[in-house]
């Protein structure tokens, strides 16, 4: 049978730790996270989150799903002309998929069924957001299978080739591999123009480091830098022996260690599953404050759809000096969310990021 881990979501840095324990005391609350926001004369506000209970994601939410409040005091729907906007517009995600072909699996005829685990994530994952497949042995670097430059559904070739590979080096680069992986999984996405960036890394491999290129505390060093903070880190193992290779230090979104080849397939497919259900949590709120000066206070708080008592809320701060029209307020108006590279703003504008802008979040369940 599979082993399957699956940590509760990570508090990604924004709330404190005290919102864990109180997900946990009320049992049916929302944990609303915001990511960024935003404000732009004449006077749209833009907010965007992500909705979850405990380590599942809350999809299918509406704006009247959502109520706004100011200074404490609820914003009428017919004012707000609150609307949610799609998240791509506004958010680019990226998938790498690293696999390991070192010797151990090129050699021992594990190639037909990682091709064939890989070709299903890959379809899947490729529904929603880009996805690259890159490789590694015991060589240094790691080598583009699938680019992210390709377009969906040719990743086939790609990957067909990987049936014949020949490991360059058959000894195993892990900590290289997830090293290398992260960094180029970030020159990506920063190619990529849209202000909000999201990426996925997911590591397969059957054995451990044997290369000892880089120790795993070097690894693990490198994964907690904050340039990653907001990425998903899963990994999948494959063997009997495959507990040593201390996988959950990679995969610390969801590890998934299964002993038989013929369970790899399986294994990919929960991944999969997870990265398309998390892809749902993600809203974008964007309504028309009546604020025209002044600093206010903002509180965002989402009712569950499934549960009348589970709601959740997020809060901060924006400066409404100079707002008002003409022209009107145009909720569905494209938002203007600062450039973000490795966590920190590269333009400017009147856009409340994260810097310089008091956030609180809550969660809390209406008790009977």
């Amino acid at each position: 049978m599979p082993l399957l881990r699956r940590p509760l979501a990570r508090v990604r840095g924004r709330l404190a730790v005290a919102l864990v324990a109180s997900l946990s005391l009320a049992g049916c609350a929302l944990t609303v996270t915001r990511l960024n926001s935003a404000q732009k004369k004449p006077n749209n506000v833009w907010v965007f989150f992500t909705v979850e209970k405990g380590d599942e994601p809350v999809a299918g939410l509406k704006a009247e799903d959502f109520e706004i409040y100011e200074d404490n005091e609820l914003v009428s729907v017919y004012e707000s002309k609150q609307v949610i906007q799609n998240p791509e517009v506004a958010a680019v995600m990226y998938t790498m998929l690293l696999l390991d072909v070192s010797g151990s699996i090129t050699e021992s005829g594990s190639s037909d069924s990682l091709v064939d685990a890989a070709t299903l994530f890959t379809d899947r994952v490729g529904k929603t957001q880009k996805v690259g497949v890159y490789s590694f042995d015991g060589d240094k670097e790691i080598r583009a299978v699938v680019p992210f430059t390709e377009a969906q559904g040719t990743a086939v070739g790609g990957l067909e080739s990987l049936r014949t590979y020949k490991a360059k080096d058959p000894s195993t680069n892990l900590h290289g591999a997830v090293i290398e992986g992260l960094k180029e999984l970030e020159a990506q996405l920063a190619k990529e123009k849209k202000p909000l960036k999201f990426g996925t890394l997911v590591v397969f491999s059957d054995g451990t480091d044997r290369a000892a290129r880089f120790s795993r505390d070097e690894m693990k060093t490198e994964i907690i830098k904050e340039q990653y903070k907001d990425y998903e880190l899963y990994a999948i193992g494959v063997g009997a022996e495959i507990k040593k290779a201390g996988l959950d230090d990679v995969g610390r979104d969801g590890t998934e260690l299964v002993t038989e080849q013929a369970e790899v397939k399986s294994a990919f497919e929960r991944v999969a599953n997870r990265i398309e259900q998390h892809t749902k949590r993600f809203y974008l709120l964007s309504y028309c404050t009546p604020a025209r000066k002044g600093q206010h206070s903002v509180r965002i708080t989402a009712n569950s759809k499934s549960d009348p008592k589970g709601k959740g809320s997020l809060e901060w701060d924006f400066n409404a000096d100079g707002f008002g029209p003409p022209p009107d307020c145009d909720p569905n108006a494209p938002p203007s969310f600062p450039l973000k590279t490795n966590g920190v703003s590269v333009d400017g504008g009147d856009s409340g990021g994260r810097g310089g802008v008091k956030v609180k979040a809550s969660a809390s369940a209406s008790v009977k």
